[in-house]
């Protein structure tokens, strides 16, 4: 669904604009330049803080020119089990990419992951910008997990899960945590919502107090939460669900 892009002042620099117009992120954006591959009116530009005019500048990307469209494209996917979040994989394993409509949206590009045994939303977009800000950690966007785990973390567990876990690559934030329910078997389903992007971070968190993950699902994603869309499929961001994105990534 296209979404009018706000007013700004032109010009505007070299790599927002490769952003905006879904080429790559603002980073990736920026080593697109400093490798040569950027050209400006037919010249090459490398200099990260040069500017274009999208009205009047012609902008090319390996010899291709590139446009800034009336709006940025934004979906979310239902990711089921068994796919990589990735938009291409060397080894021919099953991947997001094939899930979504990349003809049809060049660009398009999933924000965060999602490990290939965990189910629920993703985002994707073709505005780099977006991702950009969404997955900065001073935002602090909230993702809400429901998971099934093992055994029933008592009072003290889920202290430690709200308090912060110590891992390996440091303390993790506070988190809200809750017991939904106990199942016949001894196992057990808790939430949990948490604002970093560690890697496997629910999994390692669980796993440190002893209540291993047995099955891991993505209810929301920031003022996002996963309706109307079946697993396996997509859909296209409603205005005021991009709205709400755009107010929670501070644009």
């Amino acid at each position: 669904m296209a979404d009018p892009m706000p007013r700004q002042p032109f010009p505007m620099r070299l790599q927002k604009f490769l952003a905006r117009a879904g080429v790559a992120s603002r980073r990736g954006s920026e080593d697109l330049m400093t490798a040569g591959r950027v050209s400006v009116n037919g010249e090459v530009v490398t200099e990260l803080g040069s500017k274009v005019d999208p009205k009047t500048d012609v902008v090319c990307v390996d010899g291709r020119e590139v446009h800034l469209e009336d709006g940025s494209v934004y979906l979310m996917l239902y990711k089921p089990k068994g796919y990589l979040t990735t938009m291409d994989d060397p080894q021919g394993r099953p991947c997001v990419a094939q899930l979504v409509p990349r003809d049809r949206y060049p660009g398009l590009y999933p924000v965060g992951r999602l490990d290939k045994d965990t189910t629920g939303l993703l985002l994707f977009t073709t505005d780099g910008d977006m991702g950009q800000h969404l997955l900065h950690p001073k935002h602090h966007v909230d993702k809400t997990y429901q998971a099934h785990v093992d055994g029933v973390p008592d009072e003290v567990d889920l202290a430690r899960l709200r308090g912060g876990i110590m891992l390996d690559d440091g303390l993790t934030a506070q988190a809200r945590v809750r017991l939904v329910a106990e199942r016949p078997d001894g196992s057990s389903d808790i939430e949990l919502v948490i604002h970093e992007g560690r890697k496997r971070q629910v999994k390692r968190m669980c796993s440190a107090v002893h209540h291993p993950v047995l099955d891991l699902h993505r209810s929301s994603f920031g003022p996002l939460a996963l309706t109307a869309v079946e697993e396996g499929s997509w859909r296209l961001l409603t205005k005021e669900e991009i709205t709400s994105l755009r107010d929670v990534a501070g644009l």
